[in-house]
């Protein structure tokens, strides 16, 4: 363990026994806000402090059981020493790890809930019917997850699929598992319109944005030109007879939202509005990363052929991962919403990424 790294957990080893010095303090007891605080911090460094115990309780046994290998006559005896004390010293490289990684800054989007955008790009109609697949697997994967989908607003194609669907995942962790979703889905196949049986390339980009509460994003209702107009296209009686649809102007960044799906203007409105807070939260996120760029351009690109972050090629049965260089030949399993390989390996490469830039 170099000086810096146990250094550091020095520290928060100090900083729990202070916490929990703190905590039998009769004024800290006598105030609920302070000791629940306190009780919070206290849960959060027992892990780490419980990690270094075990560390330095290892890296101690195996020590004493390489004294004893050394003076030990029976041959027999000073191997399984030896051999006992390597165990010990892979253990504490074990929980060494484990530190590390549980030291890296998690993103503090991680938990919240997510909206998703999917729009076809290059391809035309195909990539329409491709959108609207990425779709299903989505929301199968979201189903696999325990987590539960909404669909928010939804423009379909005359030739099925959609040009473009935006939709909500709710559930503990939503973020930290779509997150590397988000960029341009490009696939490779013989779409059902094709009679010559010739593969083409489409592409539709995916958006994924943390959905923000209402404190924590600064929209002022003045600065919102709401507008509202009939519906076009299939829904309830009520579509076009009444001024149900609902579009909403952020006159300050010029963001543009509608949302026409349902039969009350109310809850399109309230739908409308879910969409343009995740946008501006997401716009406020990267400006404070001094990133000023709308956060959906910067994610999709432009939408080409060339601008991938995976492939999908139905011939060869393959799924490609140009980030990570990680191909899965079981492409209908992940259409059906199984993309746990590509997540997991995704994750462990950024832990990996941080851990070498010391983050």
């Amino acid at each position: 363990m170099d000086p810096g790294f146990q250094g550091r957990l020095k520290e928060i080893e100090a900083a729990f026994d202070e916490t929990e010095r703190r905590l039998s303090d009769q004024d800290v007891l006598a105030d609920q806000t302070r000791y629940t605080e306190l009780t919070k911090r206290h849960a959060e460094l027992r892990p780490v402090v419980e990690g270094l115990h075990a560390h330095q309780e290892a890296l101690q046994e195996a020590r004493e059981a390489e004294e004893l290998a050394e003076v030990e006559t029976d041959p027999d005896m000073a191997a399984d020493l030896r051999a006992m004390a390597q165990e010990r010293r892979r253990e504490a490289e074990r929980i060494e790890d484990d530190l590390r990684r549980s030291l890296i800054p998690r993103d503090p989007n991680d938990h919240k809930d997510v909206i998703v955008e999917i729009r076809s790009a290059a391809g035309g109609d195909e990539a329409a019917i491709w959108a609207g697949d990425l779709l299903g697997m989505y929301r199968a994967f979201a189903e696999r997850q325990g987590f539960k989908t909404e669909i928010l607003e939804s423009s379909p194609s005359e030739t099925g699929g959609v040009k473009e669907v935006i939709f909500s995942v709710k559930g503990k962790g939503a973020y930290s598992r779509l997150k590397y979703e988000a960029g341009v889905h490009r696939v490779q196949r013989v779409p059902k319109t094709e009679s010559q049986g010739r593969i083409h390339t489409s592409t539709s980009t995916v958006a994924v944005l943390p959905e923000a509460e209402e404190v924590e994003v600064d929209l002022d209702p003045n600065d919102v030109r709401v507008d509202v107009y009939r519906s076009s296209g299939p829904g309830g009686q009520s579509v076009n007879t009444t001024d149900s649809a609902v579009r909403l102007t952020h006159e300050p960044t010029g963001l543009v939202v509608s949302c026409q799906d349902e039969k009350s203007q109310l809850q399109n409105k309230e739908k409308a509005f879910r969409i343009l807070r995740a946008r501006l939260y997401q716009m406020q996120l990267e400006e404070h990363l001094g990133e000023i760029a709308d956060a959906r351009r910067s994610q999709v690109g432009t939408g080409g052929r060339s601008e991938k972050i995976r492939t999908y090629n139905f011939k060869e049965n393959r799924v490609t991962d140009h980030r990570i260089g990680k191909t899965i030949k079981q492409l209908p399993e992940i259409l059906a919403g199984d993309l746990d390989g590509f997540i997991d390996a995704l994750t462990a490469e950024e832990e990996s990424r941080k851990l070498l830039e010391g983050d």
